[in-house]
């Protein structure tokens, strides 16, 4: 396992499903930066194709527990240098585990496997929520998946910054300006 010396690089881009994170990471692509693709969305893919049962609305626990270990991956295999934008990872992985069946790896990241200090999260944005083959909660069930990741990030020691809701080009901006 990689062990990083530095973490500064690695941001992350949570909250709410459908608040706009995978098309603000297709502009901070367009832009050059280097980007990781939310694991959850990679699982759904996998399992829908060999038809698996390790999606969200069969069996969580093993979404959530395949979503970690992803999510690990993920983070110890990105650059070491230059932004990283990543689409969830592992706290929003461990917060979805903790929540379904109480597993308390959350808390151990409070000092392992640390990102920037600073998480981006979308907030609710019902005006262009949806829902696909990938994403089959409704609106509700979103909301309290964002209340909960901004109340797990800020347990552990992150500062949250609610992304606010413009165009996505001044999204990209935004989050570029605060990280200086």
């Amino acid at each position: 396992m990689n062990i990083r010396k530095d973490t500064n690089n690695l941001i992350v881009l949570s909250g709410c499903s459908g608040g706009g994170k995978s098309t603000l990471l297709n502009e901070l692509v367009k832009r050059g930066y280097a980007t990781v693709e939310e694991p959850g969305r990679r699982i759904v893919s996998q399992e829908m194709q060999s038809k698996g049962t390790a999606l969200p609305w069969v069996d969580m626990e093993a979404f959530a527990r395949h979503a970690v270990a992803m999510a690990l991956v993920d983070r110890d295999n990105a650059p070491e240098r230059d932004w990283v934008f990543f689409d969830r990872g592992l706290i929003d992985a461990a917060s979805a585990l903790h929540q379904v069946c109480g597993n308390g790896f959350l808390h151990e990241l409070k000092h392992l496997h640390r990102y920037n200090p600073l998480v981006f999260l979308t907030p609710p944005w019902p005006e262009i929520y949806v829902t696909d083959g990938e994403r089959q909660h409704d609106f509700a069930a979103a909301v309290d998946e964002y209340e909960r990741l901004l109340r797990d990030y800020t347990h552990l020691d992150y500062e949250t910054i609610i992304l606010p809701k413009l165009s996505v080009s001044e999204r990209a901006d935004f989050v570029l300006n605060r990280l200086g």
